[in-house]
C-alpha cells in the first residue's frame, strides 16, 4: 500500500516483432466476478479510461526486449486479485 507495484510480464515470439504486436492486461477480483481489461498496449500504450484501474496503471515494458510489465500507482488491499498478461505477436500466437 502506498507504493507503486510492477507487474512484470516477459514474452518471447518467433516471430519479429512489429507494430501488430497486441499486449492485453486483465484483471479479477479476489471475490471473483467479472474479467475487466485495465491495459492495453499496440504500438503505444492505452491505460484503461474506466474502472478502479482509471489513471493508476502505466506501461513499464519494451517489446523490443521480450518485457510487457505495467506500474500500478497508488495501490489500496482492494486491488488484489489475478492479473493476466496476454501477447499477441501475429503470425505467432
Amino acid at each position: 500500500v502506498g507504493e507503486q507495484v510492477l507487474l512484470k510480464c516477459s514474452f518471447s515470439s518467433s516471430s519479429p516483432i512489429t507494430d501488430s504486436l497486441l499486449v492485453d492486461w486483465t484483471y479479477r477480483p479476489l471475490a471473483g466476478g467479472q474479467m475487466e481489461t485495465v491495459f492495453h498496449y499496440q504500438s503505444v500504450p492505452h491505460p484503461t479510461t474506466v474502472g478502479k484501474f482509471k489513471d493508476r496503471i502505466s506501461w513499464a515494458g519494451n517489446v523490443a526486449e521480450g518485457d510487457a510489465s505495467i506500474l500500478i500507482q497508488s495501490p489500496v488491499p482492494s486491488d488484489n486479485g489475478t492479473f493476466i498478461c496476454s501477447v499477441k505477436n501475429p503470425p505467432d500466437v
